[in-house]
């Protein structure tokens, strides 16, 4: 029987924390689906072209190794909503510390009220990675501060790309 995870997130931009948990999410499925949120309402760092592709870019190689199918789309509807859409079995949910437990806890419960058959599986963040989030690299990014220890390589050139081009 083959296993789809559905891990979501902004990925604005992807860090290195997120390949963490794509890393171990490729043990569990045979195919991991990477859903980038879009939210018309708000304006991202990175457009979404450039997420998709850098991701696409960072998680390929990895899958290769894993011999596990990759695909990475987008979404703008409710996290389980697109993770039923795309035929997973279970979403994957990274964890850095106690608050985003609480959170995740609680959107666990929802998202099992609307789909019970599908399973939420979280993943605590390996220490070296567990204190990188978008919104401080982004911040460290702005204020010209050296983001590579917290982002692929690709990842960084983009941003330096985009931050030159301003």
């Amino acid at each position: 029987m083959t296993k789809t995870a559905f891990y979501a997130g902004s990925f604005d931009p992807p860090t290195n924390g997120h390949m963490d948990v794509i890393t171990r999410a490729l043990r569990l499925a045979d195919t991991l689906v990477l859903g980038v949120g879009v939210h018309h309402q708000k304006t991202p760092f990175l457009v979404t072209d450039d997420r998709i592709r850098l991701l696409e870019q960072e998680v390929q190689p990895l899958a290769k190794r894993a011999g596990v199918a990759i695909t990475v789309t987008t979404f703008d509807k409710l996290v389980v909503d697109a993770a039923l859409a795309s035929g997973a079995d279970f979403m994957v949910r990274g964890l850095r510390n106690g608050t985003d437990y609480e959170y995740e806890a609680q959107m666990n419960g929802m998202n099992g009220t609307m789909a019970p058959d599908l399973e939420t599986v979280f993943l605590a963040a390996a220490p070296d990675v567990s204190f990188i989030s978008s919104s401080l690299v982004r911040q460290i990014a702005t204020m010209g501060g050296d983001i590579t220890p917290f982002v692929p390589k690709s990842v960084a050139a983009c941003i330096a790309e985009r931050l030159a081009a301003k």
